[in-house]
């Protein structure tokens, strides 16, 4: 279990349990990390993106970041069974950043950055051979439970 102590603008304080160290890329943090929050939606709310949680899925991993003069791509690569909760021009979140996935393949996927999210996000920090977080879709994470248990 991690503890991050002190709740203000800047620092925070969570508990990590076993599950979302064997999740996420939390167990890497140090002092100082970057990271990307938001408060929750409240139902009263504007519903824009997609539905996020949250609830990280799985890690990724960086495997290119190109400046586009304007704006930036990303590549990931992901573990595969993953593969049906994304689709091309479908949502995935990005450590927290509800983003548009497109070059969708069994195994890997990109996404384009705009200069408000790189300037505002940890997006600016992610390297090639980074782990970030994903989460995917969750209607999608619905739609193939219920396909899955049909079978």
């Amino acid at each position: 279990m991690i503890e991050v102590q002190h709740l203000t603008k800047r620092y925070g304080r969570v508990t990590a349990v076993d599950e979302t160290l064997l999740k996420t890329n939390l167990g890497g943090w140090q002092k100082g990390t970057m990271i990307n929050l938001e408060r929750c939606l409240t139902m009263d709310g504007r519903l824009e993106g997609h539905l996020v949680q949250g609830h990280v899925d799985a890690t990724g991993i960086c495997t290119g970041r190109t400046d586009k003069q304007g704006s930036w791509e990303f590549e990931f690569s992901f573990p595969r069974k993953f593969a049906p909760l994304l689709i091309e021009k479908g949502s995935i979140a990005i450590n927290g950043i509800s983003l548009t996935a497109y070059s969708v393949r069994k195994k890997s996927f990109k996404v384009a950055i705009i200069p408000f999210t790189f300037e505002h996000t940890n997006m600016q920090l992610v390297q090639p051979g980074d782990a970030v977080n994903l989460e995917f879709d969750l209607i999608g994470k619905y739609i193939h439970r219920l396909e899955t248990l049909e079978k």
